[in-house]
């Protein structure tokens, strides 16, 4: 009926588990760090509906915080005082942040400081790196990853020549192409995006001094820098990634973790740069539901929640033990996968070599994966339903949970 009504019968690409030749389950509810299915088929849950869900599914205290705001409205389309709220804690836990505008989504984040990098700085060129997917923005759907790297299709049809002709892609990684291209288009580039902790295609991580480099070379030749945390800010540290490692960016795009489980995104910076946005500058921006009264309370039930319990610190400890099950049960299956983990995030790479960028993530036994994939669901485990996508760790996951799910893994990777 899905397929009749909806296009694929999916509402994300992802989610239709082409790339692991299955059809996908549907969830009837989910709680702590389990999902049941419409056929009552309970499963560890280690997608975490792609991150928001740190606390795990249907925390109490951002629960009752919906509810009890749902009480006074749904939306207002008029300033409330949540989304100020929401915009000072961003600004006090975030150093590069002085200003901040909330969107209803990471893409919108992304899309607007691209638009504002280009208001700012007057050139219209956008560089990035092959495989970081930032949402699908057409100048930015160019060599992507998340679910158009899982289809096979790293560009999408639809997008403008003309306009994608404005990006120029770089491989993660490679100081001599960043250098090439700003010796030849310095005086064009606006911005430079990335994702600090590339988690569309696989979870690789930044070469030591890297991220350092790109800080260097866009203040040297006037472009903006542009993190994008949607995935890793307020998930990997208070902060963000950048507070993990030290660098302050132009321009930082956010989601997920600050909307609670409901739709949010933002984008913020420093102060000269976010006025430029309308209605004190010429750049325009809006949106209907941005700070919608109901995200923003869930994702400030869910923050304070987080600095409440030591929830940073608490999942760095899990993520360590996590990953101690898995290399046990890679040792136990005789296998030399590549494994990656950042605080609560990580990825299994059905390869054994190393995993620095796209081109190295698209060199892995894909079959491989779809036999340990299924493996895992028929055990119990719900990991991505593609080797392209991080997973993720909540405060719901406890060694009991997680002592089960590598027993489970143990057994798909022999089989």
């Amino acid at each position: 009926m899905a397929k009749r009504h909806i296009p694929g019968g999916v509402n994300s690409p992802v989610r239709a588990f082409r790339n692991v030749d299955g059809e996908p389950f549907f969830v009837r509810r989910a709680k702590g760090c389990r999902l049941w299915d419409v056929d009552d088929r309970v499963l560890i849950d280690y997608v975490g509906t792609w991150g928001p869900a740190i606390l795990g599914h249907a925390p109490q205290v951002v629960v009752q915080a919906v509810q009890e705001a749902a009480k006074d409205g749904l939306s207002f389309g008029i300033p409330n005082m949540f989304e100020v709220e929401m915009a000072r804690l961003i600004c006090e836990w975030v150093p590069s942040v002085e200003k901040v505008r909330m969107t209803s989504s990471g893409t919108e984040a992304t899309m607007s400081a691209i638009r504002l990098a280009r208001g700012y700085t007057g050139r219209e060129r956008i560089v990035k790196f092959a495989g970081c997917y930032h949402g699908h923005v057409d100048s930015l759907l160019v060599s992507a990853g998340s679910g158009a790297l899982t289809h096979g299709r790293p560009d999408s049809a639809g997008v403008p020549a003309a306009l994608a002709a404005l990006t120029t892609v770089v491989p993660f990684n490679d100081r001599a192409a960043v250098e090439a291209v700003f010796a030849a288009q310095a005086d064009q580039i606006a911005a430079l995006i990335l994702e600090p902790v590339p988690a569309n295609a696989g979870l690789y991580l930044a070469e030591p001094g890297f991220l350092e480099f790109l800080r260097e070379i866009t203040a040297r030749h006037g472009a903006l820098l542009i993190f994008d945390e949607v995935m890793t800010g307020f998930r990997v540290a208070r902060g963000g990634y950048q507070e993990l490692c030290g660098i302050r960016p132009d321009l930082s795009c956010f989601g997920k973790v600050i909307g609670g489980g409901l739709p949010v995104g933002a984008f913020g910076g420093r102060a000269e740069i976010m006025d430029m946005l309308a209605p004190d500058g010429p750049v325009y921006q809006a949106g209907t539901l941005s700070g919608n009264p109901l995200a923003m309370v869930a994702g400030l039930a869910q923050l304070r929640e987080l600095e409440r319990v030591r929830g940073w610190e608490r999942l760095e400890e899990c993520g360590a033990l996590f990953e101690k099950y898995v290399r046990q049960a890679l040792a136990t299956a005789g296998k030399n996968y590549t494994f990656h983990r950042q605080g609560s995030m990580f990825c299994l790479f059905f390869a054994e070599h190393p995993v620095r960028n796209v081109a190295e993530a698209m060199d892995q036994d894909k079959a491989a994966f779809r036999r340990f994939f299924h493996s895992c669901l028929e055990g119990g485990v719900y990991m991505a339903p593609s080797p392209f996508e991080a997973g993720f760790l909540s405060l719901a996951h406890n060694e009991s949970d997680i002592e089960e799910t590598a027993a489970v893994m143990a057994r798909a990777l022999v089989a």
